[in-house]
């Protein structure tokens, strides 16, 4: 591909909400982007197999995104082609009860790719530092704190320390990590919701509760920017993506998933001359009935 969307969609120094495209999509059409979707589909199947032979890392996507910004249908259009035997993916709703009864990661840990596979977290340990610094009563919940006063900066300076020290475990591990922001303007979450109204056979993706949190739109994206700036470090790169348009969200994600894949030096399992011979014996047999 002549794009590089690995490198243009980086964050590597301060980030800015209000300066970023949501629109951009290069120079390609969408009929264009749709053809090389196909054949990148293909080649992260490929990819997925290897990191399952070699066994001995993981891949872990995030996906963060506003209401609408197409997280569900990026999973089905990016992943759709892989072994779901080596690829996991864990929608995070509000903690439960139990939940609540651990710290903020504890639920996190548990759904973690093992070696060999890819986890996918549909919103994550970061909604902790957004929908949670936007509603920050909802802590009260963990039992810990007493008002939300206790809620100042030191609290959250604390929660991106947590996460980054996270994270950072992760990949010391051999856990490889890939953060994507899907950056939807207003403007056109609100199209979409309103698709979502008027188009029959899409009225059950619509919760009314969406509106009150639409309401919320700038705070959010200033919750964005800051977690943002605060976690994305060489172990655990953000990537934000412009997704006014699926489409190139779609492109521009897969091939971000890629190129983290060919970097994880991954290899087939080498066989032992003993297993070579074993191979030749069981060839001779089958060969010979």
């Amino acid at each position: 591909m002549n794009n590089n969307f690995s490198d243009d969609f980086l964050i590597k120094d301060k980030f800015s909400i209000k300066k970023t495209s949501t629109e951009y999509k290069g120079k390609l059409t969408k009929e264009e982007g749709v053809q090389i979707l196909i054949q990148e589909k293909e080649k992260l199947r490929e990819l997925q197999e290897k990191l399952y032979a070699d066994g001995s890392k993981s891949l872990l996507v995030v996906l963060q995104a506003m209401d609408a910004a197409g997280k569900d249908s990026l999973i089905e259009h990016v992943f759709g082609g892989v072994n779901p035997q080596g690829c996991n993916v864990t929608s995070f709703k509000t903690p439960s009860s139990k939940e609540y009864a651990h710290d903020f990661l504890w639920r996190h840990y548990l759904a973690l790719p093992q070696k060999g596979m890819i986890g996918i977290f549909n919103r994550s340990h970061y909604e902790s530092v957004l929908v949670c610094k936007v509603h920050p009563e909802y802590n009260l919940s963990e039992k810990t704190w007493d008002s939300v006063k206790d809620f100042d900066k030191e609290f959250w300076n604390q929660r991106y320390e947590s996460i980054r020290n996270f994270e950072k475990h992760l990949a010391q591990n051999g856990t490889t990590i890939v953060k994507i922001f899907l950056h939807v303007s207003k403007d056109e979450q609100k199209k979409r919701l309103l698709d979502r109204i008027n188009e029959q056979e899409k009225n059950w993706k619509f919760s009314a509760a969406d509106l009150p949190e639409r309401a919320l739109f700038d705070e959010y994206m200033s919750c964005y920017e800051t977690a943002i700036n605060e976690t994305s470090k060489d172990e655990a790169p953000w990537y934000v993506i412009p997704a006014d348009n699926k489409w190139f969200a779609r492109l521009s994600a897969i091939q971000i998933i890629i190129d983290t894949l060919e970097k994880m030096n991954l290899k087939y399992p080498k066989l032992s001359e003993e297993d070579k011979a074993g191979l030749d014996d069981a060839k001779k047999q089958l060969e010979s009935e």
